[in-house]
């Protein structure tokens, strides 16, 4: 019997960063969401790939530089391909075959494809900002909407999003987004200050997908 798999941020945690987004968009006219997701890609295919190349690389040094025959080599060439496969189904060994770009690039892509699927992209003045962490990629981005990149560099949210990623590799996520969530606020405050008559139009809890 297998339990259930635990949250990565427990649910004081998770009250405490929400707190601190509640906090942040009372200075500003801004809407912060955080999204922290296990994994931004599944990456099929990398251990087809792998087993492929040992499929076809395997052979050629046995037949130099052994006796072996061709049915032992053979399968010799089959037990590589299926222990290839076995080893890609492991999630961290499936993550190493994937090259850095195409992980940092997939990640990307689903950020984008949460901050519009979440609604980011809808609110009064297009002032959403996302906090996307991409857990297994190692990968965290902030996305901005047109009414804060406008009056926003992206190079802006650079000292954010290196603090967040450090903090992630020390094992200090609560901290690592309350710090980045209390930054993308100080930044929003000093280019779009607090409407008259605020409205909260996204949630500020964080949302966490497996």
């Amino acid at each position: 019997m297998t339990g259930k798999q635990r949250p990565f941020l427990e649910e004081p945690a998770r009250t405490r960063i929400a707190e601190a987004i509640r906090r942040a968009e009372t200075a500003t006219a801004g809407e912060i969401v955080v999204l922290v997701a296990a994994r931004a890609g599944l990456y099929r295919s990398a251990p087809l790939l792998l087993a492929l190349a040992v499929g076809l690389v395997l052979p050629w040094p046995l037949i130099a530089l052994t006796p072996w025959s061709a049915a032992s080599i053979a399968l010799a060439q089959v037990a590589a391909v299926l222990l290839a496969l076995l080893a890609g189904l492991h999630p961290r060994i499936r993550m190493a075959l994937v090259p850095r770009a195409i992980r940092r690039d997939r990640a990307h892509e689903q950020a984008l494809r949460e901050f519009t699927t979440r609604g980011l992209s809808r609110t009064e003045g297009r002032t959403g900002v996302l906090i996307y962490v991409a857990r297994a990629e190692g990968h965290a981005e902030i996305v901005a909407d047109h009414g804060v990149a406008a009056r926003v560099p992206a190079s802006a949210w650079s000292g954010a999003i290196e603090g967040l990623l450090a903090a992630l590799r020390r094992g200090e996520a609560e901290a690592g987004l309350t710090d980045a969530v209390v930054q993308v606020g100080s930044i929003l405050a000093g280019q779009l200050p607090p409407e008259a008559r605020p409205v909260d139009a996204l949630p500020n809890r964080v949302i966490e997908l497996d």
